[in-house]
């Protein structure tokens, strides 16, 4: 575990991994200039103290079930009064 925390630059399969995309996704996003990277040799490195531009808009399974959740209790407790709103 320590290793990872030492890390300077991750792959783009752990960055791909890490987000829930294939490598090719990466290399569009690479190329499109969303993600920056550093090319060794004959591919691509992500520094890691770059992972927080990366990753800020990224929603985890768990954000994702928190959201969906309060969606869920707001719909059932103001639903009425949203469509009402909606209706203005």
């Amino acid at each position: 575990m320590s290793e990872n925390k030492n890390k300077k630059f991750i792959s783009t399969q752990e960055l791909a991994k890490i987000l829930g995309i294939s490598r090719i996704a990466v290399f569009k996003r690479i190329k499109n200039g969303q993600i920056k990277a550093q090319k060794i040799g004959r591919n691509f490195a992500i520094e890691t103290s770059d992972l927080g531009d990366v990753l800020q808009g990224v929603l985890t399974d768990k954000n994702k079930k928190e959201i969906n959740k309060s969606v869920e209790k707001t719909i059932k407790e103001y639903g009425e009064t949203l469509r009402l709103l909606g209706k203005e």
